[in-house]
């Protein structure tokens, strides 16, 4: 054998040998929707600055371990987003433990400041509680509870300014006790930011009017004051079958939410919490921040900045999301027929997805002439 062809081979052998071993070493990226899966790693940054925002109870530990066991079997024992807890008093060492050690994700906990969950200067405390017993004479849900209207005030108008939460542009609220009934396999976080979405829910139902007798009549006088509010005039057509004279009360069921923080933050809601928030319907009435939350995505977003997470199978009592593709049921473990959506009380969810594509601004929605 000629001895160039002898040299010749042993150099294709080396290089051959060369890149099997780089090979070896440096196996191909693997892919989730085209990001290194290596950024979902526990101390990872991931692709989205993101985070579980928990509001809950130190005695709501046994309660939000079935639900972080629930949220982590489902999805982020994949992802590993970190969760943020929050509290109107310190957390027990034994809260933090046993959360802990649900996750490999970071956990952080937080005191809620005591001005974000107390009664503002402006409330005449007596008044409150007169108004809370008479709506205890009618049968409201946690007409007598204080911490309920304290926790739909922080969560209208200030979870998003906790200093846990300022590094943050997407969250994810969850709840002790709630279910997830489907494999998620892709990231809503990554997917919202992709698509310029803002708001993320499940399941959107009727008030109850009980609850809230003026707060539709000062959402109004705002949007008298400041026109410019109304960004979506299609939005109105989700909220009022009378153009705007009433409200039907459609809200997105706000425990479940996926959403930028962009949004709560922007000048535009900051003024429209605060008009609501001096109003005092949070303490003379039961103003829910699921409400609060629905009226202002509605007409300040548009629709395509809105999703169903019709995918995610999510249940809260008494309430039930269930995909109704047959696909879905590979990866679910829900009753399709049992979903909310067959409600009529849930019909609000269908009907945001059925407004009109139009996206139209307007600079008033609502005829002045019914202001009140």
């Amino acid at each position: 054998m000629a001895p160039g062809f002898t040299l010749l081979n042993l150099l294709v052998g080396l290089l051959l040998a060369l890149y099997c071993w780089r090979g070896a070493v440096e196996p191909p990226v693997d892919l989730l929707d085209g990001v290194d899966v290596a950024v979902y790693a526990p101390e990872a940054p991931k692709p989205v600055r993101a985070a579980f925002v928990v509001l809950v109870r130190n005695s709501e530990l046994p309660g939000m371990k079935r639900a972080m066991r629930q949220i982590e079997d489902r999805f982020n024992a994949r992802f590993n987003y970190p969760y943020v807890f929050l509290n109107d008093v310190p957390f027990t060492d034994e809260f933090m433990a046993e959360t802990a050690a649900m996750t490999r994700a970071n956990v952080s906990f937080g005191t809620i400041p005591h001005e974000h969950w107390s009664y503002p200067s402006w409330i005449n405390q007596t008044r409150a509680r007169e108004s809370r017993q008479r709506l205890h004479a009618q049968g409201v849900f946690y007409a007598l509870s204080e911490s309920y209207r304290h926790m739909c005030r922080f969560n209208s108008g200030f979870f998003f300014r906790h200093p846990l939460v300022q590094d943050l542009d997407y969250y994810w609220r969850i709840e002790p006790d709630v279910e997830y009934s489907c494999d998620i396999n892709y990231d809503p976080f990554l997917y919202m930011h992709r698509q310029g979405i803002k708001y993320g829910y499940t399941i959107a139902l009727h008030e109850y009017p009980e609850t809230i007798p003026t707060l539709w009549a000062t959402v109004k006088d705002f949007i008298a004051q400041q026109p410019a509010f109304v960004r979506h005039a299609v939005g109105m057509r989700w909220l009022s079958a009378d153009a705007g004279v009433t409200y039907n009360g459609c809200h997105f069921w706000s425990n479940f939410e996926i959403g930028a923080l962009s949004f709560f933050r922007s000048p535009e809601y900051l003024a429209y919490f605060d008009y609501l928030d001096r109003a005092g319907g949070f303490f003379y009435e039961r103003w829910g921040d699921a409400p609060v939350h629905s009226i202002a995505a509605a007409l300040l977003l548009q629709k395509h900045e809105l999703h169903w997470f019709e995918d995610i199978g999510y249940f809260h009592n008494p309430w039930l999301n269930c995909p109704q593709a047959a696909e879905a049921r590979m990866r679910c473990h829900c009753d399709p027929k049992k979903s909310a959506v067959h409600h009529y009380w849930a019909s609000c969810t269908r009907e945001w997805v059925d407004l009109p594509d139009v996206n139209v601004s307007a600079s008033a929605a609502v005829d002045p002439a019914h202001r009140s």
